[in-house]
């Protein structure tokens, strides 16, 4: 008797690449709020009560209905494709946290800086912490609502961002627009990878 191979090959499950990927940016700027909405995970969230003695620290201008704040980190996942996974961690945006960011920088793809067109000025020092890093970074305007709105070209000036960095605007609140940056970030940063890897012609 003869025995055909059969045409039902048993396929092994597909290991995806794991990247890490932060959520960064200045107090109140839509960190929690965006790696929640796109997360397929229940979120871990280190969010503790604004306290009276954190008052004269806190910048509360412009965010003055923000009632707490994240500590030391958010954390997320989601699944871009079968074959890729990003871990999201959601820094913590005021100055008396940034000793966390060292650690939580360690091992990241890339990142988001959110940015608040309010405020614009509170994403300054996350642009310039992942630039001196060498870090990719893609800048996701997050429209508040009542904030003025501005081209992203206007907000690249601003900030003095490289010509090669992604500027988009973004709802925090929705999750394909939140993917839509996450992907724009991973892009960017293969992009930046790629080109580091090509000879230099002499």
């Amino acid at each position: 008797m003869a025995f055909g191979r059969s045409s039902r090959v048993k396929q092994r499950p597909v290991e995806p690449v794991t990247l890490k990927i932060l959520v960064a940016g200045g107090f109140g700027v839509g960190k929690t709020t965006a790696v929640g909405a796109v997360s397929e995970i229940r979120p871990l969230r280190t969010e503790e009560r604004l306290s009276e003695a954190g008052r004269p620290v806190d910048d509360l201008d412009g965010v003055e209905s923000k009632t707490t704040t994240t500590v030391a980190m958010d954390f997320g996942r989601i699944t871009l494709r079968e074959d890729l996974v990003l871990y999201l961690f959601g820094t913590p945006g005021q100055d008396r946290f940034w000793f966390l960011w060292d650690e939580l920088a360690q091992g990241s793809l890339g990142a988001v800086v959110l940015a608040d067109t309010r405020r614009l000025e509170d994403c300054f020092a996350a642009v310039d912490y992942f630039e001196r890093r060498r870090i990719p970074f893609t800048v996701a305007v997050n429209t508040f609502e009542g904030a003025e709105r501005f081209p992203t070209q206007t907000v690249r000036a601003a900030l003095d961002l490289d010509p090669e960095v992604p500027v988009l605007v973004c709802d925090a609140r929705d999750r394909s627009s939140v993917r839509d940056v996450l992907i724009a970030v991973v892009e960017h940063a293969l992009e930046r990878a790629a080109l580091a890897r090509e000879p230099v012609a002499t």
